[in-house]
C-alpha cells in the first residue's frame, strides 16, 4: 500500500508553514513545531535534511532560524515528499533490474510504471506556494 508516512506529513506541514511567512522572516523550529503540531526534535531532523538539499536555509545564532531555500512557487510537492520518503515506487519491481524475478515477463509491470508516472506527475504539478494559499 502506498502511504505517506508521518515524517512525510510533518515535512509538508513544515514547508507550508514556512511558505506562509513574510519574505525574509526566519522561523524557529519551536515556532514551526508548535504551529504545525509536530514534535520539535523530529521536525529539526527533517529540516536539517532539507537544508542539505537546499529546500530550506538554516541560520544559527540570534535572529536565526529557517526559511525557504527558494521561492515556494519553485518547490514542488514531489521534491518535499521524495526528500523524506525517497523515490516514489508503488511496487518493488520498479526499483531496478533484478529487484523482481518476474520483471521481464510480468504483465503488471507496465501498469505499475504508469501508476508511478501518474503519481509523480501529480506531485510535480503542485507547488508549496499553492498549498500555502489561505483557503478561508
Amino acid at each position: 500500500m502506498m502511504e505517506l508516512t508521518r515524517k512525510g506529513e510533518y515535512a509538508i506541514r513544515g514547508m507550508i508553514y514556512l511558505a506562509r511567512q513574510a519574505p525574509g522572516k526566519m522561523a524557529l523550529i519551536s515556532e514551526i513545531a508548535e504551529a504545525t503540531e509536530v514534535p520539535p526534535t523530529f521536525l529539526a531532523k527533517i529540516f536539517q535534511n532539507f537544508a542539505k538539499l537546499g529546500l530550506v536555509n538554516s541560520y544559527r545564532g540570534t535572529g536565526g532560524g529557517f526559511m525557504l531555500g527558494r521561492p515556494a512557487s519553485r518547490i514542488t510537492l514531489r521534491e518535499v515528499v521524495e526528500a523524506v520518503e525517497g523515490p516514489i515506487i508503488p511496487n518493488r519491481c520498479l526499483m531496478g533490474s533484478g529487484a523482481c524475478d518476474f520483471d521481464k515477463q510480468c504483465n503488471v509491470h507496465p501498469v505499475w510504471r504508469r501508476v508511478q508516472g501518474q503519481v509523480v506527475q501529480i506531485l510535480e504539478s503542485v507547488t508549496i506556494e499553492e498549498l500555502a494559499r489561505d483557503t478561508k
